[in-house]
């Protein structure tokens, strides 16, 4: 949980929004089926529906007041992994500091899978 203040008074940014702001911006980038998590008792990686995607995402808070993002996704099989890493690693970077006014350190993106359309 990140605080801040302002002349008008204090604005509290929880991990909630940081991670539901994150997971909209990766999801919305070309190739991106949607965000993953590992199920501890399988070890399948699921694919979340749109509304739990902030699970999807790590938040690291700094000493500094900067934050590091983490995100697990799946992408559409045949995607240049490369250029869809980078085009979600800018639109994150830019929607957190653009919405939050927070410093995102660095974005880590980790392709758990890749699933074809039928």
């Amino acid at each position: 949980m990140i605080t801040q203040k302002s002349a008008l008074g204090e604005i509290v940014i929880t991990s909630d929004v940081i991670t539901t702001l994150a997971g909209a911006a990766a999801t919305a980038c070309f190739g991106v089926k949607g965000m993953a998590k590992r199920s501890v008792s399988d070890g399948i990686v699921h694919l979340l529906k749109r509304e739990a995607m902030g699970k999807g995402v790590a938040v690291t808070y700094h000493e500094d007041g900067s934050i590091s993002i983490e995100l697990h996704i799946i992408v559409d099989y045949g995607v240049n992994i490369s250029a869809i890493t980078t085009s979600i690693i800018d639109e994150v970077r830019y929607k957190i500091e653009g919405t939050t006014d927070l410093k995102v350190s660095s974005v880590d993106v980790f392709v758990d899978a890749m699933i074809a359309d039928k």
